[in-house]
């Protein structure tokens, strides 16, 4: 079994080499899905990752749905070509058409803009309105790995259309479980999907190590997410997680 974290820092990376992992996403933004960190970011990771584990970069501009105008496609190409340089080993992509279809001509530019990094579909497959048509122009497109859900809220939900995903792709793609994996599912999510790597999160909830709060004042949206606190990768979560999956 091969594990994938996603994060959204250098440190996060830290953490995953050392708890073992063998592959991150990297993020900005993971409150909204994620989306394209900076370049210093990507910089950093690779940095940090020191080749011990390989550094795959989200290419997103923005959170919301993922329908593209031809402004933000040119955007991810620039991007691409931001990650390419900056040393990392994949990107993961992923764009609709207004019909919840795969947007297979926008997403042919991005892979082959792309090559010879890894290239990993990201979840816009979970909302595509037929996700087993949906697989096929995926594995059309090429790319090395489906990132899913199932198409349901979390990976053991959609257990079961994962398990016919797995079966379908044979040697064509690598599906890649995603979604509300943690140390309670980990090991049925497997076990049920037959999958041979696993996506999840693995962060803690810590205290900033602020002395002073200014009241009443927040840099969030509508939810003021309080900023003396953060959500941090650790290798004492990434572990946790792996053992569970192993048990």
């Amino acid at each position: 079994m091969r594990y994938e974290i996603c994060l959204e820092s250098a440190d996060g990376v830290a953490a995953a080499a050392e708890a073992g992992a063998d592959r991150v996403e990297l993020c900005a933004a993971l409150f909204e899905g994620g989306i394209t960190p900076s370049q210093g970011m990507i910089e950093q990771a690779v940095a940090v990752a020191a080749g011990r584990l390989r550094v795959h970069v989200i290419i997103r501009p923005r959170g919301g749905d993922f329908i593209f105008s031809p402004a933000e496609a040119e955007v991810m190409l620039r991007d691409i070509e931001v990650a390419k340089a900056a040393g990392a080993d994949g990107v993961v992509i992923g764009a609709l058409t207004e019909d919840a279809e795969i947007d297979t001509e926008l997403c042919a530019r991005l892979v082959a803009a792309a090559r010879p990094l890894s290239v990993t579909f990201h979840r816009a497959f979970d909302v595509t309105h037929d996700p087993e048509a949906a697989f096929e122009d995926v594995v059309a497109l090429g790319v090395d790995r489906l990132l899913t859900s199932g198409a349901a809220p979390s990976a053991l939900e959609g257990a079961d259309l994962i398990a016919r995903l797995v079966e379908k792709a044979a040697d064509r793609i690598i599906v890649l479980p995603a979604g509300g994996i943690n140390e309670r599912t980990a090991a049925r999510v497997a076990a049920q999907t037959g999958a041979r790597e696993l996506h999840f999160t693995a962060s803690e909830t810590v205290r900033s190590r602020t002395r002073f709060q200014a009241p009443g004042i927040y840099m969030g949206g509508a939810l003021y997410p309080p900023e003396t606190t953060r959500s941090v990768t650790t290798p004492a979560r990434v572990r946790s997680i792996i053992e569970a999956a192993s048990a």
